[in-house]
């Protein structure tokens, strides 16, 4: 017979689990709206930029500002994941598929990194460095 101590337990971690849950979902919507929201505004800077006559400098900028929103969104959603193993009860298929996903994020956050930055990001004190002395040009 369950005592009312085990009993509330159970209930108890069922309450944390579900709130875990809903706080994983919370996060992962978020990491959509970031994308979303990205997209609007390198969208609208970019028709700005254009609109005042600067055609290459809006491309670049579209890039650079498009993949910066990508890389917010995506750190959000790898945060969900996490959250969401821990939410529910972790299996290693599920630790699995869940290193898998973080994996392929990660090397796309690394990807859209380098598309933005136009280097490597190991590289970027030395480039930093040879800006300051050649003046910034």
């Amino acid at each position: 017979m369950l005592t009312s101590e085990l009993v509330l337990s159970m209930e108890a971690r069922a309450i944390v689990l579900h709130t875990l849950h809903w706080i994983a979902s919370i996060v992962e919507v978020l990491g959509v709206a970031v994308i979303i929201g990205g997209v609007i505004a390198a969208s609208m800077w970019s028709v700005q930029q254009m609109y005042q006559g600067e055609w290459h400098g809006a491309f670049r900028s579209y890039r650079a500002n498009l993949g910066r929103g990508i890389l917010l969104g995506l750190e959000f959603l790898i945060a969900a994941d996490i959250i969401g193993m821990v939410a529910i009860v972790p299996t290693l298929e599920r630790l699995a598929v869940l290193g898998l996903i973080i994996v392929i994020r990660t090397f796309l956050s690394f990807s859209l990194q380098i598309e933005i930055d136009g280097r490597l990001p190991w590289r970027r004190e030395r480039a930093e460095a040879n800006d300051r002395t050649d003046g910034g040009l």
